[in-house]
């Protein structure tokens, strides 16, 4: 178990499942779990997998995959303030994906009947679930309806400013640097592309100062632009 946390410190986005709850409900909840601390690539949820407790995610950020006929998907990025695992412990079915720390990462783990309890006292709690899971759903919909519609370069430079508008850090020069660490293998899976498209994507927004990149680093020097590209 992690040293204590100064919870009281922590801010979680509008749009989150702790941020959406009234601060005291959600620091009560937080507190009630067992605090931990994973470092980058620590695996703290394997697909397939029975168990059935909860993390809420206190700070850092994870990414969420799935295996398809043997290759790794990426599904997504949950953000602090988010839960992973609701839905194994919601079903009680095997675990549907794995969840991975992109960095430095603070949990506070509940079980299945603990969560349940909550849930159970707080109707708007449960309201927020169901919203979460909706959204996930709606985002791997838009996913899949860019994949038909848009050329490569335009699938990652959208990508890439929704996920430096939820995950970026603005610089003092005006840059946006993404605070998740991910790799072209994980991009290129989130837009259905292979590596050697995804090489020439990243090639082309660089080229038009949209973005520059190191080893799993990224920062976006042109939001407005990256966000409106449309050729």
């Amino acid at each position: 178990m992690a040293a204590d946390i100064p919870w009281r410190d922590k801010t979680w986005g509008a749009g989150t499942f702790l941020g959406s709850l009234p601060p005291d409900a959600a620091q009560r909840l937080v507190r009630s779990g067992i605090q931990r601390r994973f470092t980058a690539g620590r695996v703290i949820l394997r697909e397939g997998s029975t168990s059935s407790h909860v993390f809420l995610l206190v700070s850092g950020f994870v990414k969420v995959t799935t295996s398809v006929e043997g290759i790794e998907t990426l599904l997504g990025i949950r953000l602090p303030g988010e839960v992973v695992g609701e839905i194994g412990a919601l079903t009680g079915e095997p675990r549907n994906a794995t969840v991975i720390a992109c960095g430095p990462l603070i949990v506070s783990q509940l079980s299945r009947s603990e969560f349940d309890a909550f849930l159970r006292q707080r109707p708007d709690a449960a309201t927020l679930i169901a919203a979460a899971v909706t959204r996930q759903l709606r985002w791997a919909n838009r996913r899949r309806m860019e994949f038909a519609a848009f050329p490569a370069h335009i699938r990652l430079a959208r990508l890439l400013a929704e996920i430096a508008e939820v995950c970026g850090r603005e610089r003092s020069d005006g840059s946006t640097e993404l605070l998740v660490s991910l790799s072209q293998s994980d991009l290129a899976a989130m837009i259905a592309i292979a590596p050697a498209t995804m090489q020439k994507a990243l090639h082309y927004l660089r080229d038009r100062g949209l973005i520059t990149t190191g080893y799993r680093r990224l920062v976006v020097t042109d939001l407005a632009n990256l966000r409106s590209i449309e050729s």
